[in-house]
């Protein structure tokens, strides 16, 4: 396993001007013995593609078209990403499946058409509260994975539960998911946890064997907190 990997989600936040300070002041750490990188939401991809450029901190897309071009309107392919050097796409996010119907089928196409573009798939796998106190957590997880032809991506478990809530699944409880899931994954592949993951319990978690990193949220947005993730994560 190569290092770990911590990328913020800066899902519909931003301003030219918030974005290149909070760039600026990730550029001042220094990032060693761990990979980082953010997604950005796209009017902003150019900005940050220029501002980090050269830099250790990679960057990335939040969402992608299963389509390779045509009467499309509003979306985004991934040849236009990978044509400003995205690295990175987030498919399947929590939000993208419950706010806006993406079906298991749908996050598929996208995350054969982020590989066959050249970029890094970053597949969002997570079941709500309901399901997790019905028992539902592996099947659901198991589901949302086995609709993929999952090859040389990044998995991220994210618990919807746990998501912007505040609420933070134990490391106990997020390991026990990540080595349900790294049974049925290609070796090698790294799993990020996300939600609600902060400075002060990302250690704990990353602590876990099966954990190689997290997909941060809200906390990506403070240059400080971030970067205290980060630093968690080396190994």
């Amino acid at each position: 396993m190569g290092p770990r990997l911590v990328v913020g989600n800066w899902k519909m936040h931003g301003s030219r001007s918030a974005n290149r300070a909070l760039l600026d002041a990730l550029l001042k750490e220094p990032v060693e013995g761990v990979d980082a990188a953010v997604c950005a939401p796209f009017p902003y991809l150019g900005e940050v593609s220029g501002q980090l450029g050269g830099s250790a901190i990679a960057w990335g897309a939040q969402n992608v078209s299963e389509h390779a071009q045509g009467a499309y309107t509003g979306e985004v392919s991934a040849a236009m990403l990978r044509e400003f050097g995205c690295r990175y796409v987030i498919v399947g996010h929590s939000e993208r499946r419950q706010l806006y119907g993406e079906t298991d089928a749908q996050v598929a196409a996208k995350f054969a058409a982020v590989r066959s573009a050249g970029m890094t798939p970053i597949l969002c796998v997570g079941e709500t509260l309901a399901e997790r106190e019905a028992g539902r957590t592996e099947e659901v997880v198991a589901r949302q994975l086995g609709a993929v032809a999952f090859a040389e991506g990044v998995l991220a478990y994210e618990p919807v539960w746990a998501i912007g809530t505040g609420k933070t699944a134990t490391p106990e409880q997020a390991q026990a998911v990540h080595a349900f899931l790294r049974k049925r994954l290609p070796g090698g592949t790294r799993i990020l946890y996300g939600g609600s993951v902060k400075a002060q319990n990302a250690q704990a978690l990353f602590a876990m064997p099966d954990i190689d990193g997290g997909l941060i949220g809200g906390a990506s947005l403070v240059a400080k907190e971030f970067m205290d993730i980060v630093k968690a994560a080396t190994k």
